[in-house]
């Protein structure tokens, strides 16, 4: 029998819809959605509300196989957390202050169904990693990314490779 571990990264939505446009299509890399399976059901990975609404807005295979294949409780809740509330409201104070960023990718990322800022609350509310396909840019001023507010809020950032090298997947 396996045992449930305390879940050690959550997903960004980018791991799903990059793998499956790519690298690891669904006709080409089978096992590598068995991994998320498994070390979904073993509790290594996690992943939240508002990264499941921005797949099913998708509406296509990749919604159909998250749907039958991640267990409901996959994708926890974000609304209801006080924790993860507060540093929501903490990462969106420091967006709207920060004059790095244009307007527009202030308003993006402070919009209530944009994933980003919800993933790295989340993350700090449970001091888990944060698993994505954005990488850093320290200059970048049209987009806040995850790696950048992972990286002013002292959270773990790593990519899908990253990521499987950690978790000893193989093909």
């Amino acid at each position: 029998m396996t045992s449930v571990l305390p879940p050690r990264y959550v997903l960004d939505t980018s791991l799903f819809t990059q793998a499956k446009r790519s690298y690891y299509a669904f006709d080409i890399a089978q096992s590598f959605w068995q991994h998320l399976v498994k070390s979904a059901n073993q509790g290594i990975i996690t992943s939240i509300d508002k990264v499941y609404d921005e797949i099913e807005r998708g509406k296509d295979d990749l919604y159909v196989w998250v749907q039958q294949n991640l267990p409901l409780q996959f994708f926890c809740d974000t609304d209801n957390s006080s924790d993860v509330l507060k540093y929501y409201q903490q990462l969106i104070g420091w967006s709207s202050s920060n004059t790095q960023f244009l307007n527009n990718a202030k308003a993006e990322f402070a919009q209530y169904d944009e994933a980003d800022a919800w993933v790295v609350a989340f993350a700090l509310s449970n001091g888990l990693t944060v698993v994505s396909q954005e990488i850093f840019n320290a200059n970048i001023k049209r987009k806040i990314l995850i790696p950048n507010v992972c990286h002013e809020f002292n959270v773990r950032h790593i990519d899908t490779f990253t990521f499987l090298r950690e978790c000893n997947f193989t093909m």
